[in-house]
């Protein structure tokens, strides 16, 4: 396992391929005002900062989640919380680059 894989960045594309495939959902976890200026179409808009009251929401929809934001730092930070709620998530990153790789 390389360095970058070990960090959560290497074959990104191919998990978020394999999260696609399993239905996963993408949250955008950006404020509403970022998520209107630009968001992937069809993607989930919940941001950071109300993140962990929407847990048991996120759980009912028992689907995986893929976590996206402006950079890759907040959804990073989402991504944690998430994982200790027992969700199948993984980071995307910015949505941007994300939108890319779908």
């Amino acid at each position: 396992m390389g360095l970058l894989s070990m960090l959560g960045f290497g074959g990104k594309s191919e998990n978020i391929k394999e999260f696609m495939a399993k239905g996963a959902i993408i949250v955008d976890v950006r404020t509403p005002g970022e998520f209107s200026g630009g968001h992937i179409k069809g993607s989930k808009n919940i941001p950071l900062n109300i993140l962990s009251t929407k847990i048991d929401e996120i759980k009912k929809l028992d689907k995986p989640v893929i976590a996206c934001c402006a950079s890759g730092m907040r959804s990073a930070q989402a991504t944690s919380i998430l994982k200790s709620n027992g969700i199948d998530v993984m980071n995307g990153g910015g949505w941007s680059s994300l939108e890319n790789k779908l």
